[in-house]
């Protein structure tokens, strides 16, 4: 490590909070309503990445907000505040500290201070009130709106666009410890931890280097480049789903499981009606959550940027998306395997009341019959 310590020239700290807000949202008419009150918006597409090579499944609609002032340190600070909406229901605010002419000790000091002022619970923070100048006056673009978000997903970025000389990855590496600023310990940390930490390291071109870890990332980026932070906010939005609905899901289990119990132990002519309605509320619910997990699955469509595609693969990984999508996958499986049994219970019931009501037919007919007999 180099004695003369790095001056950040121009950099920013960004703080993402997301939210799942509604089953989905209309971003068409999010967007008119949003016009409608003079305030900016537009439809988010990556910056420096043809379309061909990577794209949005939806592109999220971006909303610009008034800044808020924190108080980081002891210091108020004006933050830019942005907020972005994606049609499956996920709204995901950042708050960006710009920073400039800060030496590298102090700009992870600011690291850490905005990690405290927004890592906490969404009432403790400015989290709350954001939420709401964005999520009020959309509430007719919400498709069946949560009254509170029961799911929610941070993560922290330091950007460094430029040090007081101009520098490469290898030289930034050599001269920067930045397993502080990423693992936010003050303490040292063992070899095993601290090549643990540093282990998703990318870098492109010479002269940039992006490292991912489970909740802060480091991203060095002369050219202004923000394609990697909406990946890294793309693959945050896809596990704040995936956790929705695994959650979900196992809330509907045990019910689940309940009210088959409740219908099999019925015994009455409308036993089969009940299997009936409860295989078609099973099959809503499998189709409800399957068309917004393939919607989830395919927010971003990554083909030729081999770059960018390392990157998202290695967030995903990083954040359990493919574990988390495939718990939900396996409970939906269960789901089906039971609608599929109830349909089938239904089926039988339903036949057995048919042969029963035709032998009570039969044997009325034959009564019928007997009855002018014995009376000769």
């Amino acid at each position: 490590m180099s004695e003369t310590e790095p001056i950040v020239s121009a950099g920013a700290v960004i703080a993402l909070r997301l939210f799942d807000v509604a089953y989905a949202i209309d971003l068409a008419r999010a967007e008119r309503l949003w016009s409608a009150q003079a305030r900016a918006s537009s439809r988010l597409r990556l910056t420096a990445t043809p379309p061909k090579a990577m794209a949005f499944g939806v592109p999220p609609l971006a909303l610009a907000l008034d800044p808020v002032a924190l108080d980081l340190g002891g210091q108020s600070v004006s933050a830019a505040v942005s907020a972005r909406l994606y049609d499956f229901g996920a709204i995901s605010i950042a708050l960006r500290v710009p920073v400039a002419e800060m030496p590298w000790s102090g700009y992870v000091r600011r690291l850490n201070q905005v990690e405290q002022m927004a890592g906490g619970s969404t009432e403790a923070g400015p989290w709350a009130r954001l939420l709401a100048r964005v999520r009020d006056p959309l509430l007719a673009a919400l498709e069946r709106p949560e009254a509170q978000s029961r799911v929610e997903e941070d993560y922290l970025i330091g950007l460094v666009q430029s040090f007081d000389q101009p520098m490469s990855a290898a030289a930034l590496q050599q001269r920067i410890d930045l397993v502080p600023l990423l693992s936010g310990e003050q303490r040292a940390l063992s070899e095993s931890a601290r090549q643990d930490v540093l282990r998703q390291r990318f870098s492109y071109y010479t002269d940039d280097l992006v490292v991912l870890t489970w909740d802060r990332a480091f991203i060095y980026e002369p050219r202004g480049d923000s394609d990697v932070m909406d990946v890294v906010e793309v693959a945050n939005a896809q596990l704040l789903e995936m956790r929705y609905y695994d959650e979900l899901l196992d809330a509907e289990l045990p019910r689940m499981y309940d009210l088959v119990e409740s219908a099999r132990r019925a015994t009455s002519v409308l036993a089969s009606r009940r299997f009936a309605e409860l295989a078609r509320g099973l099959y809503t619910l499998v189709a409800e959550v399957t068309e917004l997990t393939e919607r989830v699955d395919n927010a971003l469509q990554v083909t030729e940027d081999v770059y960018l595609a390392r990157i998202y693969a290695a967030a995903l990984d990083l954040f359990r998306v493919r574990s988390v999508s495939a718990a939900v996958d396996r409970k939906l499986s269960i789901i089906r395997d039971t609608y599929t049994a109830l349909h089938d219970e239904a089926s039988a019931r339903r036949a057995e009341l048919l042969e029963l009501l035709i032998t009570v037919l039969i044997v009325i007919e034959v009564v019928l019959a007997v009855i002018p007999l014995v009376h000769r």
